[in-house]
């Protein structure tokens, strides 16, 4: 799958021989987001830096989203062990959206209208809820998680990436990370054992998710490179110099490709792609230290 894995099972093995993470959710994190963080907080560029912050601004409004879908089929499972997933999984989204609202506030005091941006992201999904059916809007979740996953993996396996990052934004979305590692199977678990969803329905929602997701991301960083005052000429080259650093061979996107490709195949599990590198050094020094900050110091100082 790339060098962003580990742990790789073989193909016979199957989602019950591969090695899963539990899922632990994590309350009352304090990632010191009220400090004095820079404004451009990775490496000082607005580029990097605006990426991350329109992502963030997608979060707490999809985390609902993914819950509500997810419990559209609450009533149908029977396995207890997914049952306790499920529970798992919704209270881990839940803590995400808050902890990603506080992050926003952040930016709503710099002039981004964070409000204008959710209360867009809200009517968008109401809309797709009111005329897909719920095993498509269940497979937009299983996509989307796939698509975090990925994210997670990559983004804390190659430490240079994050190096120049504020360690406190840095430790939020190592754990965000964590955790979505933890759960990455669940939605994809509930859309294929329980809803019953058909190979065309998960691979038409990730075409989908593939382009509506960096869709949505650019447009709140056009709008956030306006609100930081730059002019036409400032914006399109920092555009020019930002997709070549995600889009260039070696870049941000092009060595998990095949990790994204792998959902299209037609016996793909989640699990399949093994661990997150690293995750375990993670969850020991957090268990010894209950600091988030020192357990994603520690993350990044483990990557390649």
């Amino acid at each position: 799958m790339g060098a962003a894995v580990q742990d790789l099972p073989s193909a016979s093995s199957g989602a019950a021989g591969a090695a899963r993470h539990p899922i632990v959710p994590r309350v009352d994190l304090d990632f010191g987001l009220d400090g004095d963080i820079p404004r451009y907080w990775l490496g000082g560029d607005p580029f990097k830096t605006r990426l991350f912050d329109a992502m963030s601004c997608l979060f707490p409004e999809g985390e609902k989203y993914f819950i509500t879908c997810v419990r559209d089929y609450r009533d149908r499972i029977t396995d207890p062990v997914l049952n306790q997933e499920v529970k798992d999984f919704m209270r881990q989204e839940g803590q995400h959206g808050m902890v990603h609202t506080q992050f926003n506030n952040r930016l709503k005091a710099q002039g981004v209208d964070v409000e204008r941006i959710e209360n867009q992201m809200t009517r968008i999904l109401a809309r797709l809820r009111s005329i897909l059916p719920r095993t498509f809007t269940l497979a937009q979740t299983a996509a989307a998680e796939h698509m975090t996953a990925i994210m997670a993996h990559s983004f804390f396996h190659r430490r240079e990436l994050l190096e120049d990052a504020d360690p406190r934004i840095r430790a939020m979305y190592a754990w965000h990370a964590v955790e979505e590692i933890e759960h990455k199977a669940v939605a994809f678990d509930v859309l294929t054992k329980v809803a019953k969803a058909s190979y065309f329905t998960r691979v038409i929602m990730m075409l989908y998710v593939s382009m509506i997701f960096p869709l949505h991301t650019f447009l709140i960083m056009r709008h956030m490179f306006k609100v930081d005052g730059f002019s036409w000429r400032q914006r399109a080259g920092m555009w020019l110099k930002g997709l070549w650093w995600l889009y260039k061979p070696g870049g941000l996107y092009l060595p998990v490709l095949p990790h994204y490709a792998a959902y299209f195949m037609p016996g793909y599990h989640p699990w399949k792609a093994g661990k997150m590198h690293s995750y375990e050094r993670w969850v020991e020094v957090f268990g010894q230290t209950n600091d988030p900050i020192a357990a994603g110091n520690a993350l990044h100082a483990a990557g390649a």
